[in-house]
């Protein structure tokens, strides 16, 4: 199948889920008129979509309607807001008083990906994180989501500076839980560094981590405690925001 087909194939079932949206059930020929296609092909689609569970059948032969797959990705979509929403004045404060760049990272698919980001008073980096996936055993985020079991440690860990752990035994996942943050020195980007902390949600299970990064040579190897100890309070604050409190 070329790119083209792909792309229309997708534009078609996003233009399903749009109409099942705006008209409830609907019938395959009725779908399949609405979108100047054949009935196979509407077939074929909904087949996909039921397959991943974003339409059903409903009780008369023949009629889809969404699916709840379409409210887990509704209620994902939400609680992502959610944190960044309540979490951000929480992050403002902390990045003010550490003078880093703060970011918010929930697990995705093996990475760590920030939804979130704030920039200190001393920060002089002009990146911007935010959407962008990192790999977990190279960053302080992705470490605190690993050494929690948010994510899977890879058997096959890639080298990004000389400094990068590569060995799963080395990340000290033993040791983040047990101080309950974790830090990463030049293993993403030489002059680098990262401190992180969890964040739970309301059962309990970390569901994200709050970081602070700035260059290697302001966040240094012995500033990461101190730094740490900030890291920490601000993430039992905002996962109480989740509602956590134990």
């Amino acid at each position: 199948m070329s790119n083209s087909t792909t792309v229309q194939s997708v534009d078609r079932a996003i233009a399903i889920l749009e109409i099942l949206a705006r008209e409830g059930d609907s019938r395959v020929t009725d779908l399949a008129t609405e979108l100047d296609v054949h009935k196979s092909t509407a077939s074929r689609l909904l087949a996909a979509l039921e397959h991943g569970g974003l339409v059903e059948q409903s009780g008369d032969r023949g009629r889809y309607r969404l699916g709840f797959g379409v409210i887990r990705l509704a209620g994902a979509a939400t609680a992502q807001l959610d944190l960044a929403k309540e979490s951000r004045p929480i992050c403002l404060r902390l990045a003010e008083t550490v003078g880093e760049t703060v970011n918010i990272a929930v697990p995705r698919d093996g990475d760590a990906v920030n939804i979130s980001q704030v920039r200190g008073p001393a920060a002089i980096s002009g990146h911007n994180w935010v959407g962008q996936r990192t790999p977990s055993h190279a960053t302080s985020s992705g470490k605190v989501l690993l050494a929690y079991g948010a994510l899977r440690v890879l058997a096959e860990l890639e080298r990004y500076t000389p400094r990068t752990i590569t060995s799963p035994d080395g990340l000290g996942l033993d040791e983040i839980r047990e101080r309950g943050w974790a830090s990463t020195v030049e293993e993403l980007e030489l002059g680098l560094n990262a401190v992180a902390a969890p964040i739970r949600g309301r059962d309990g299970s970390v569901v994200a981590a709050v970081s602070a990064s700035g260059p290697s040579y302001r966040l240094t190897p012995q500033r990461l405690p101190e730094v740490a100890a900030r890291l920490v309070e601000a993430a039992r604050e905002i996962s109480q925001r989740l509602g956590y409190y134990r």
